[in-house]
């Protein structure tokens, strides 16, 4: 009986179309429920499918929002603002806000939506998320956020306010036997490289870097060989399947076997229409951000500076 099939995480991969490690953090994050039988991990054909009939809910919300929102960016954003909020960005720390959210606001709908920061900003340019977080560094001006969310949300007025600053480097197997320490280390023919998705802050930062230092992203072997996340990314490093890749030191202390190179100081701000800062949820969020609590708990896990949490940086 269908009932009684299992999949194992790779199964699951090819049945939802996605990399086997999103599956892996679906299950860690508690998003796709699975058992284990000794060392092995299975889901369930009923567990997938429940997954699966969230999805599309999630998906149906995504488009009502827009339909609230109207087409065009400028339409009113009130309707979808009182039924829900859509929160984009991959970070842990989104999810303590949320159900910090959750907590003082237990009638309203919070959406998180695990993209990258230039689709965060492209949706909040659309109307379909109400906070989105960024962290893309411009080479030009050696600036975080500002220069794009000024590009890619023309003529509505956003405000731009830390979350934290996060350290970006490289993941390398334990004690680093190859050396890799520097960009142009990328490039060296007994590299294997593994790159984050189109769209996501450090693989800006990575093209960024290419950019200023004239290599040609063809020269590094793996640059086409993406992953969707930071922990999945050092996995593939920890496994011996790739040498080097690039992400946030927090994945690092998360995954056995994997150091860490530091890099860059990176500023992750959250992101939000000016003209929804006065409403109620969207001021809670801002208290949120500024209790001594929030910083705590965000300080005990380690790998954050909150040190210019809940500060606005500009409005653009």
């Amino acid at each position: 009986m269908s009932s009684d099939i299992s999949y194992t995480p790779e199964e699951v991969a090819k049945i939802l179309k996605i990399s086997k490690f999103t599956v892996y953090e679906l299950i860690k994050r508690g998003e796709l429920t699975a058992y284990h039988i000794g060392r092995k991990v299975r889901v369930e054909n009923a567990d997938l499918d429940r997954y699966k009939q969230r999805a599309k809910g999630a998906s149906s919300a995504l488009s009502s929002a827009s339909s609230s929102f109207g087409n065009s960016p400028s339409s009113n954003t009130n309707s979808a603002s009182d039924e829900g909020l859509v929160i984009c960005g991959q970070d842990i720390v989104l999810d303590i806000l949320t159900r910090q959210l959750e907590k003082q606001f237990p009638s309203l709908r919070f959406l998180r939506h695990y993209i990258g920061s230039i689709d965060g900003l492209n949706a909040l340019y659309r109307g379909l998320a109400n906070v989105v977080t960024t962290h893309l560094w411009d080479s030009d001006t050696d600036e975080y956020n500002i220069p794009y969310v000024r590009r890619m949300i023309p003529g509505h007025a956003a405000m731009i306010i830390n979350l934290v600053y996060r350290i970006e480097g490289f993941y390398v197997a334990k004690e680093n036997p190859k050396n890799v320490l520097t960009w142009n280390d990328l490039t060296r023919p007994d590299i294997r490289f593994i790159n984050r998705e189109r769209g996501s802050g450090a693989r800006v930062l990575l093209d960024e870097k290419l950019r200023v230092l004239k290599i040609s992203h063809t020269s590094i072997n793996g640059y086409t060989d993406e992953e969707m996340s930071h922990v999945a990314v050092a996995s593939k490093v920890a496994r011996g399947e790739a040498d080097v890749g690039l992400g946030i030191e927090k994945a690092a202390m998360q995954v056995n076997n994997v150091d860490f190179i530091p890099l860059q100081k990176e500023r992750y701000d959250l992101v939000i229409r000016q003209e929804d800062l006065e409403k109620p949820h969207f001021q809670a969020l801002m208290s949120i951000l500024n209790t001594t609590s929030f910083k705590n708990e965000v300080m005990g896990i380690g790998g954050y500076d909150v040190s210019h949490m809940g500060q606005v940086i500009a409005t653009v």
